[in-house]
C-alpha cells in the first residue's frame, strides 16, 4: 500500500509568516536557555583582568551564573591597584573580600538610558550580598543617585553619611536584558561591614568527618562522606565564602522509606545527594532564621545547572525548616558553627526531587503509592528585590517614584511576552491566509495496491 500526498498552494505571504514564526521561536529558546559566564565576558577587556581574577579566587564568579538579570560594578586595574582598593585586596582574606565583591552585583538590569533616568532622590537596589543574610537591615542594598547638573552617577550604602561611595566611570558592556557591566572608580564597602571579623577566624582545615563523629549522632553521614570522597571538596571550599552543611542524624537515615534506595544509587548520584545538603556560603543559625532569599542553590546546583537541586529555607514554628519539594526537614541542633563553617543536624535526609521524585530512578514505588513520609509541594519562588526585607526601614524614602523600578525590572519579562504575542499574531495571520484560499483539498491520501 502506498500513500501519495498533495498539499494545496501556499502563497508567498503565508510562507513568509511561517519563516518568521520559526525565527522567533529560535530566538525565544536561545534567550531562555543561555547562561551568563561572567569571566568569559570580562576576558575580552584587558583593563578588567584583576577584577575578573578576584571574582574567581573568591568563588563569586560561580554565583553569577545563577543570577539573571544583574548589573556588575567592575573596578578597572588602574583603580584596583591604588588605595583604598589595593589595601582591601591585599589585607582581606577571600571570604571577606568575596562579600565585598558580592556587594558589587546589583540584582537588577540597568541600561545606560535607565541610569540617565534615575531621579536625584535615588533608587534603592538589592545586591547579591543582601541574599547571604550576613548583613544587618538593608545594608546589603545600594542607593544609586544621579546629579541632575552633571549627570554623574554615584552609588553608596543607603545608610546616612556612609563613608564609602563610588562613581560610575563608563559603560563597559550590556546584554539586554540580562547583564550590564559598569566601570566604577573604587571598591565599594558595605556600611557596618566588619573588616576585622575575618582576622579572628579560626585556622582553615576543619576535619568535617571528625566533627561529625564527635557529634555522636552522625556516624552514617560521616561514613558516607568519607566513602564518597566529596568531604575533601567540602573542606577545600572552607577558604572561600565558607560552607553550611545540613547533616541528617542516624535516626533520619533509619527513618528512610523502604522504597528509597539511597545506598543502591550509583556513586555519582550518591555524591549529588550529599552535595545537595551543602550551601556554598557560611550561614550561622541566626542568618538562616532571617534569610532574605528562601530558595538557595546548593553545591549540587553548581554541577547540574541553575534552578536545579535547590533548597527552600524558611522559619516555621520557631525553627528553621528545609523543604526539598518532596521532603520537609527541620534543623534540630548545631554541630559546629565557627566562621567559615557551619554544620547543623537535620531531622530528615534531604531527598532532591530531581532524583527521588515520582518516576525517578532513586525511588522504587508501587503503582499509586507516593514516597512514604514525604510531602509533595510546589517549589516556592524567590521574592523579588523590591519585596525583600532589605527594603523596609529608615532608608525607604530613597526608593524610586511609583512605577519606575517596576519598569526597569520587568523589561526582560516584557521582551519575552512581546515575542510570544508576535508569535501568536503570526499563527493567526497564517490561519487567515489559509482561510482565504479557495476551497480545495489540502491533503489527499490515495491508497494504491
Amino acid at each position: 500500500m502506498a500513500i501519495s500526498v498533495s498539499i494545496s498552494h501556499i502563497t508567498p505571504i503565508t510562507l513568509f509568516y511561517l519563516l518568521l514564526l520559526l525565527v522567533l521561536s529560535s530566538t525565544i529558546t536561545t534567550t531562555t536557555t543561555s547562561a551568563l559566564n561572567i569571566t568569559s565576558i570580562l576576558s575580552s577587556f584587558q583593563n578588567l583582568t584583576s577584577f575578573s581574577s578576584l571574582l574567581c579566587s573568591t568563588s563569586v564568579a560561580p554565583d553569577l551564573t545563577r543570577r539573571d538579570p544583574v548589573t556588575l560594578l567592575a573596578v578597572p586595574n588602574s583603580y584596583l591597584s591604588t588605595s583604598p582598593s589595593s589595601d582591601l585586596t591585599r589585607r582581606l582574606p577571600p571570604s571577606s573580600l568575596g562579600d565585598i565583591l558580592r556587594y558589587h552585583v546589583l540584582l537588577q538590569y540597568f541600561s545606560w538610558s535607565d541610569l540617565r533616568q534615575i531621579p536625584p532622590s535615588g533608587v534603592l537596589v538589592t545586591t547579591l550580598l543582601q541574599t547571604t543574610g550576613r548583613v544587618h537591615s538593608n545594608f546589603g542594598a545600594v542607593n544609586i543617585t544621579r546629579d541632575s547638573l552633571t549627570n554623574s552617577i554615584t552609588i553608596q550604602s543607603p545608610a546616612p553619611f556612609s563613608p564609602s561611595n563610588v562613581t560610575v566611570l563608563s559603560l563597559i558592556k550590556t546584554l539586554p536584558y540580562n547583564i550590564t557591566i559598569l566601570a566604577v572608580d573604587s571598591l565599594l564597602v558595605p556600611y557596618d561591614f566588619n573588616l576585622l571579623a575575618s582576622e579572628t577566624r579560626p585556622p582553615l582545615g576543619l576535619n568535617i568527618t571528625k566533627a561529625l563523629i564527635d557529634g555522636h549522632n552522625f556516624n552514617v553521614a560521616a561514613s558516607m562522606l568519607a566513602a564518597s570522597g566529596v568531604v575533601d571538596e567540602f573542606e577545600a571550599d572552607e577558604g572561600g565564602a565558607g560552607i553550611t552543611l545540613f547533616v541528617p542524624t542516624d535516626d533520619a537515615f533509619g527513618d528512610l522509606p523502604g522504597n528509597v534506595k539511597l545506598q543502591s544509587l550509583p556513586a555519582d548520584k550518591k555524591a549529588v545527594v550529599l552535595k545537595f545538603h551543602v550551601l556554598h556560603s557560611y550561614y550561622p543559625l541566626g542568618s538562616l532564621e532571617s534569610i532574605v532569599n528562601p530558595v538557595q542553590p546548593t553545591l549540587a546546583t553548581e554541577d547540574n545547572g541553575a534552578g536545579s537541586f535547590t533548597l527552600n529555607i524558611s522559619r516555621l514554628n520557631g525553627s528553621v525548616a528545609i523543604d526539598t519539594g518532596i521532603v520537609q526537614a527541620s534543623v534540630t541542633q548545631t554541630v559546629f558553627d565557627q566562621n567559615p563553617v557551619a554544620i547543623f543536624g537535620v531531622s530528615k535526609v534531604l531527598l532532591p526531587r530531581e532524583i527521588f521524585g515520582r518516576d525517578s530512578a532513586g525511588v522504587t514505588s508501587k503503582p499509586g503509592n507516593a514516597v512514604v513520609g514525604t510531602t509533595v509541594q510546589p517549589p516556592e519562588t524567590s521574592p523579588s528585590p523590591e519585596n525583600s526585607a532589605g527594603f523596609s526601614g529608615p532608608a525607604s524614602h530613597l526608593s524610586s517614584p511609583p512605577g519606575f523600578r517596576e519598569e526597569i525590572t520587568s523589561k526582560g519579562g516584557r521582551y519575552r511576552m512581546q515575542s510570544c504575542i508576535v508569535t501568536i499574531c503570526c499563527i493567526g495571520l497564517v490561519l487567515v491566509e489559509i482561510m482565504k484560499e479557495k476551497p480545495c483539498r489540502i491533503m489527499a491520501v490515495k491508497f494504491l495496491p
